[in-house]
């Protein structure tokens, strides 16, 4: 089966996103290295306690997140479509003795059922950040979360607000403000071919070129109770754990905010039950 272009290109930029997010710019290791590895602020707040408990991270990236909930207890599976990625992750699970509570899987989200091996029936599925806005199709998503659940188990989610995702700085006004970039109610993928990183703003990709969609809060709420879930709750954030915005402020959590006053959500979070 030909691969989709948008998924090879968006393969190759986070292969490559990998090397700066392991590098002297990317992400700072040091305290899961000690021992003592922390979400982000909005988690930390919300996500449960692990310990005893199967959980899958799906777009799990080089796994740092997976391997804090299994320092703290938690039996983690790892998903992600980069292969340098779960290579990182393996490596980092082996150097923090976390390998027999932390497996990594290469495999594509929407092969998930097929990659991760069996028996599925997890108690939580854990997805955060910059995670579904790389997925055309939020129904085939919903359903395969459900199916990797336990009848009773959940689904955390942690994104991006796609509100906030109608903005970029790319059309900001001179007051800083960011401006207007795509439709909310747009189903076509957004191109964008800037280069930058996240994590290490000094950085430039070769592999530029991403596809990512929004997916209106309607859209994932609705497709989740589709696919036979229960929403217990949701909520709607003025903070999100990345710079998303130039003008956006850094807090005392580490979260970054409106300057002056919280004029959109930038993150949304909710638990949803099978």
């Amino acid at each position: 089966m030909t691969e989709p272009e948008w998924h090879r290109v968006n393969r190759a930029n986070w292969d490559e996103r990998v090397g700066v997010h392991i590098g002297p710019g990317g992400y700072d290791l040091s305290e899961l290295r000690a021992g003592r590895g922390k979400l982000n602020a909005i988690e930390e707040t919300e996500l449960p306690p692990v310990e005893g408990r199967r959980l899958v991270h799906l777009q799990c990236h080089f796994g740092a997140d997976s391997l804090t909930l299994a320092q703290r207890g938690a039996e983690m599976v790892g998903l992600d479509f980069s292969a340098p990625a779960i290579e990182v992750a393996r490596k980092l699970a082996g150097e923090l003795g976390l390998a027999s509570r932390a497996r990594f899987v290469h495999g594509d989200l929407y092969d998930a059922l097929a990659a991760i091996p069996p028996p599925h029936g997890f108690d939580m599925v854990f997805v955060t950040w910059g995670a579904i806005c790389w997925l055309p199709d939020i129904s085939r998503w919903a359903q395969i979360v459900a199916a990797l659940l336990r009848p009773g188990g959940s689904l955390y989610l942690a994104e991006g607000h796609p509100t906030a995702y109608v903005f970029d700085d790319a059309r900001r006004a001179p007051d800083g403000t960011p401006g207007l970039y795509t439709p909310y109610f747009s189903h076509e993928p957004v191109v964008d071919t800037e280069g930058g990183d996240y994590v290490d703003p000094d950085a430039r990709l070769a592999n530029a070129t991403i596809y990512n969609w929004i997916h209106p809060l309607g859209d994932v709420v609705t497709n989740l109770i589709a696919s036979g879930m229960t929403l217990e709750w949701l909520h709607e954030h003025d903070a999100v754990p990345w710079r998303m915005f130039r003008i956006l402020v850094k807090d005392a959590s580490g979260l970054y905010r409106w300057p002056d006053k919280p004029w959109l959500p930038l993150a949304f979070s909710l638990v949803a039950t099978r």
